[in-house]
């Protein structure tokens, strides 16, 4: 029986073990039949070792077929059996048509072949050569299912470290940021879940001495490639604020737009990029079509107002006298997307800051996730809603109400996306 190491017990990668386990490692010494040997010899050759589920029949060190135990010792069982086959050919209960591979083969392509192959396979094994064809003895099905089931552990296991660290890369480009909302803001909360340990959904926060700004971030996806979709955001939108276009949301909004466009090679035949196709050779079909939908904010301290321009984000804002929730609405163009014009131009929007202004973000994460007794989307409406009774509340106070209606508003439906959720007093 093949002795399979526990995942945890390699620290190798999936390539060097995948290349440990072929064919070959799974092979266990069986002895063999000729044609010219009796059905006698195969009964008391399987007298003599209960522990064969089948016998092969070798002819001049070729393999020709596989005897299996259970069919043989029925057929043998009945009736004058015995006495009709007892000196024939063991060839008349021989499956002429076993699996055989070669002893290099590997593990994933030789599970296709006994999948192909059908269930006779994992019931009576497989027989394993040498380059050259020779017999040198047989695999298992239960082994096979053990080192397939190992590869898979192992498979899973690299996966999630790979995310585990992922997770802690990403957590610590949001650090700076937190650090910059900390002493810019004195009354606020950022929730940040993402879906799948890490995930496309990004805040970013820079403070200055004559303000600071934010922007919240979904990028395509979520998961792994959500993830490196916000790294190449985070640094294309700290360079570009290097340049001190913080004032114009819009205007970073379009840089923004011209830097993904260009770095993931995002076109369409009306709005091309000029590409050496030659030195980089990139075929169509593996054209992505990734962005971010975003809020990008100035706020400015010093005359307190605020500065927005939206790709698809809107801003909601309430003031002590109103009361009530209003929107700045975004422009319906996401970044950096195909089918988002090369010089498109977002529209700034500004708003008086008066004291005790109370301005909500959140990516579509808690809008679009489906709950409650009807099955639908928890919506703006409902979100909006809850900010009204709890505007006055303090902010961390207004995340937790937030998040709890929302957790027992998903109830038991599969969450759809990351969760990014921000609101902040002045």
């Amino acid at each position: 029986m093949l002795d399979i190491p526990l995942p945890n017990q390699s620290r190798a990668g999936l390539t060097e073990i995948e290349a440990e386990y072929i064919a070959g490692s799974l092979l266990q010494i069986i002895p063999f039949v000729s044609p010219q040997q009796t059905n006698d010899d195969v009964l008391n050759l399987l007298s003599q070792r209960p522990d064969l589920i089948a016998i092969p029949v070798v002819e001049g060190g070729m393999p020709i077929g596989l005897i299996n135990r259970s069919i043989f010792m029925d057929g043998m069982a009945k009736p004058f059996r015995r006495e009709l086959f007892a000196r024939k050919s063991c060839i008349a209960f021989m499956d002429k048509d076993p699996l055989i591979v070669d002893r290099s083969m590997s593990i994933q392509t030789l599970s296709f072949k006994v999948v192909h192959s059908g269930g006779k396979t994992l019931n009576d094994g497989f027989i394993i050569t040498d380059e050259t064809g020779n017999y040198l003895g047989l695999g298992t099905g239960e082994d096979l299912v053990k080192v397939v089931s190992y590869l898979q552990a192992e498979k899973n296991r690299l996966v999630m470290e790979s995310i585990n660290y992922a997770s802690i890369i990403q957590k610590s480009f949001l650090r700076t940021s937190r650090e910059d909302m900390n002493t810019a803001l004195q009354d606020y909360f950022m929730h940040w879940e993402p879906r799948d340990k890490v995930g496309g959904d990004y805040y970013f926060c820079k403070k200055f001495d004559d303000g600071f700004f934010l922007a919240l971030i979904d990028c395509t996806g979520h998961g792994v490639p959500g993830a490196f979709m916000t790294l190449i955001m985070a640094a294309f939108l700290d360079h570009i604020l290097l340049e001190d276009n913080r004032y114009d949301p819009a205007s970073t909004l379009s840089i923004m737009n011209q830097k993904v466009k260009t770095a993931l090679c995002q076109r369409t035949e009306s709005n091309v990029i000029p590409i050496n196709s030659a030195k980089y050779a990139i075929a169509n079909s593996e054209q992505s079509d990734d962005g971010m939908d975003t809020a990008f904010c100035w706020v400015n301290t010093q005359d307190r107002t605020l500065t927005y321009a939206g790709a698809k984000i809107p801003l909601m804002y309430l003031t002590e006298e109103s009361g009530e929730v209003s929107f700045l609405n975004p422009d319906r163009k996401g970044v950096g997307y195909v089918n988002t014009p090369m010089e498109y131009v977002w529209t700034n929007k500004q708003i008086e800051l008066k004291e005790g202004t109370c301005i909500y973000l959140t990516t579509d994460g808690i809008i679009d996730q489906i709950g409650g007794a009807k099955n639908i989307a928890f919506g703006k409406k409902r979100l909006s809603t809850l900010i009204c009774e709890n505007y006055h509340k303090p902010m961390p106070e207004q995340q937790n109400i937030i998040m709890q209606t929302f957790y027992e508003y998903q109830g038991k439906q599969r969450r759809r996306d990351d969760i990014t959720v921000m609101g902040f007093r002045i």
